[in-house]
């Protein structure tokens, strides 16, 4: 009996050994695969590849401001675009955690200035998941309320009004709170005014030159205006699957499929609340993309091994063609899922 119990020790122990160095030479592996991405392409910006207690990949390319030359820093910051639809979503939810607001409320429970009979059929899950139709204030629905999908950057504008309404405080202090309250030290709602180390964003234009995009800063910030650095992004990741930022059950919520949109950069993909996944994938890949003039980003987790891949660049090309602008960020995605579903398996 002992004997059968030391050789079943000896057998676990070399089977972790083994898997150990098998994970290893798989890391080693999808290091040079990212390696290979940003030497074939032009990259400018932070890419970050870890796992809960592991940095995978860590690489610094280029500069923060083309005139003078200044170099990039891991610790620099960047406007986050779209991912920045995450973190209004969060603080939706944490007050529909305390009771202070309901899913299928109304935006005229809150927002009483709006006169447009819509006001009383748009729900705060419409505002959500992009199936609301309203493209202005002033005027009627494009589709009924909850039966299409159209991607909005103003329903989200509007779920900040409401937080407003049901906090008595601006969405930047609530904001501003949440970040402090998770020690998130280089995430900034635009107007809170204490970064320092947001580099400058470059758009190419017509003649394929960078020039400097003064406009980064110009869209509704609960959309896609917050700023934030890779350390951050990582932080962020950890918290909010691990349901310290929300409750499991508000997480769940969040990766639901709920509308389907045809992307202009992975083709079909599915919604959820601040975040997109492929069919199927909420628990493959997920996460978001995030696009503000002269930044372009990426953040998405990998459950099966709590991988995360952060890629934020500061320059950003062929406008015309957003594969093309994301090339580099969906490539290092592609090889991630790869590893993270190997190592799964």
């Amino acid at each position: 009996m002992k004997i059968s119990i030391l050789i079943l020790g000896i057998t676990l122990v070399l089977s972790y050994q083994t898997k150990g160095q098998e994970n290893k030479e798989s890391y080693s592996n999808l290091v040079s695969s990212i390696d290979a991405i940003v030497h074939k392409h032009e990259f400018n910006g932070v890419i970050l590849v870890a796992t809960d207690t592991t940095t995978i990949y860590s690489n610094v390319v280029g500069f923060s401001d083309l005139d003078p030359k200044t170099r990039i820093k891991f610790s620099d910051q960047f406007v986050i675009g779209s991912i920045s639809k995450q973190i209004t979503a969060v603080l939706i939810l944490r007050e529909f955690e305390k009771g202070n607001l309901r899913l299928e409320d109304t935006i005229h429970n809150y927002l009483e200035k709006i006169k447009q009979p819509w006001s009383k059929k748009i729900t705060i899950h419409h505002l959500l998941t992009h199936t609301h139709g309203i493209s202005d204030i002033e005027k009627p629905l494009e589709f009924t309320e909850g039966t299409q999908f159209k991607y909005s950057q103003l329903g989200y504008e509007l779920l900040a009004q409401i937080l407003e309404k049901i906090t008595g405080k601006s969405f930047e202090i609530s904001a501003t709170e949440l970040f402090e309250e998770h020690k998130l030290k280089n995430t900034f709602h635009p107007q809170h005014k204490k970064y320092h180390n947001l580099v400058k964003g470059y758009v190419e234009n017509e003649q394929g030159i960078l020039i400097f995009a003064p406009n980064s800063l110009d869209n509704y910030v609960p959309a896609g205006g917050f700023i934030s650095n890779a350390t951050d992004l990582k932080k962020w990741n950890q918290k909010l699957y691990s349901g310290q930022l929300v409750t499991k059950e508000s997480l769940k919520l969040m990766t639901t499929k709920y509308a389907t949109r045809i992307h202009p950069i992975f083709e079909t993909v599915e919604y959820g609340y601040g975040l997109l996944f492929k069919e199927g994938e909420e628990n493959i890949q997920i996460g978001a993309l995030g696009y503000s003039p002269g930044f372009v980003s990426a953040c998405y987790y990998y459950p099966q091994d709590k991988t995360q891949v952060i890629v934020l660049e500061n320059n950003a090309r062929d406008l015309g063609n957003f594969k093309n602008t994301f090339r580099v960020h969906t490539a290092v995605m592609d090889v991630v899922k790869k590893q993270s579903l190997r190592v799964a398996n």
